[in-house]
């Protein structure tokens, strides 16, 4: 497994460095934004570790400028800051999870296995509910015709939920399936990712829904 891992901490980065090179995961090294972009651009990678405040180029646009691209590579991102603001940010420009620092390395290393395994499970043929169509593979998904756009994020809950359309899924099951485990956020992002899938697939007119089974969870269902 191939990490690139972008933060400007050299101590950080030689302490994780070998650490995961202990774990038996292949590590670049990129100590700012620019750089990190072109390796990330350049070469195939399982996963990225990306840290926020980088000089040149902030975590932040590396990872919008990564999924404008059409890359996508599950992106860890890393940062000193802690609060709500800049997890929601990370999320909404493509981030697939959060850690803040300083961090647990057997945590970490979890999270990354995580990622890695949600990212290869996606690679199956498209699936449909109703007229819901999602293409794992390509990340993208169509009511009837018409393409939906989702965030990085928006499109794995909506995944999560396909996968398992008609059974009722807690909101820790999805934590637990979308983000990971060892997840320690407000479990109440769920709801703010439901509510937006919700409005999207009004938007486009789709008849599939997310129902609300009061105190067990949601169910997306076919209409």
């Amino acid at each position: 497994m191939k990490v690139l891992l972008v933060d400007d901490d050299e101590k950080v980065v030689r302490a994780v460095r070998l650490g995961l090179e202990a774990e038996g995961f292949t590590v670049d090294v990129a100590f700012n934004g620019i750089d990190g972009l072109w390796s990330a651009t350049e070469s195939s990678h399982d996963v990225i570790v990306l840290d926020i405040m980088l000089p040149g180029r902030n975590g932040f646009l590396v990872c919008a400028d990564l999924r404008a691209a059409g890359n996508r590579t599950p992106i860890l991102m890393l940062t000193a800051k802690d609060g709500d603001l800049d997890e929601a940010e990370a999320l909404d420009t493509g981030a697939d999870d959060y850690l803040v620092k300083p961090f647990s390395f057997p945590v970490l290393v979890a999270r990354l296995h995580a990622l890695i395994r949600r990212s290869a499970s996606s690679k199956r043929a498209p699936v449909r509910v109703g007229d819901l169509r999602i293409d794992a593979r390509e990340r993208r998904a169509w009511s009837r015709e018409q393409e939906i756009v989702f965030t990085s994020r928006e499109f794995d809950v909506l995944l999560f939920l396909v996968s398992r359309a008609e059974q009722v899924l807690s909101k820790h099951a999805i934590l637990d399936g979308v983000w990971s485990d060892t997840f320690a956020g407000d479990p109440n992002i769920v709801e703010v990712y439901v509510a937006r899938l919700r409005h999207r697939l009004a938007a486009a007119g789709s008849g599939t829904a997310i129902e609300t089974v009061r105190g067990a969870g949601y169910r997306l269902t076919a209409a």
